[in-house]
């Protein structure tokens, strides 16, 4: 009897708006590693993990969302970065609600070390994980995380976080 090939479990990893800038953007609180460079970063830890990453990054909403609802039926998990969306955006909680993938909410910077407003995430309740304040390398453990959580069987876990 054939053996079924199952596909390499797909993560979506999101970046919101302004993060296109990165490297330029206020290095002195972001730093100088450019989102280019980030994206290169996870997609060779995503070989190296079985994982296919595919990566998006807009200053738009509407598009932010858009690209959510496409990962649904393709996609085992989503590694979202929303910028300023995260702390706004009750139509990008709903879209991750929606689609009903596990999802694990970065920021570069940590949230709670700078102006009050930045404090809170509307994501972060309807995630399974949060990594902030850790640069880069938050992305990096959020890939590594939603990984264990799939056990390399193609899925990445859970969808929802418990009590949602």
């Amino acid at each position: 009897m054939a053996k079924r090939r199952t596909r390499p479990a797909c993560v979506l990893v999101i970046h919101g708006p302004n993060l296109n800038l990165l490297g330029t953007r206020e290095p002195g609180l972001y730093g100088r590693e450019t989102l280019a460079n980030i994206d290169a970063e996870l997609r060779a830890l995503g070989a190296e993990l079985g994982i296919v990453v595919e990566i998006f990054q807009s200053n738009h909403e509407g598009a932010i969302v858009d690209r959510i609802h496409a990962a649904r039926e393709r996609c085992a998990g989503l590694i979202v970065n929303g910028g300023g969306l995260s702390h706004t955006s009750v139509v990008l909680r709903d879209a991750v609600t929606a689609v009903g993938l596990p999802t694990i909410e970065v920021h570069l910077t940590n949230t709670h070390a700078r102006e009050p407003w930045r404090h809170g995430s509307l994501l972060g309740g309807v995630c399974v994980g949060r990594i902030e304040g850790l640069g880069a390398l938050g992305y990096r453990l959020a890939l590594r995380a939603l990984a264990e959580r799939g056990s390399g069987h193609g899925n990445i876990g859970n969808a929802r976080p418990p009590g949602i």
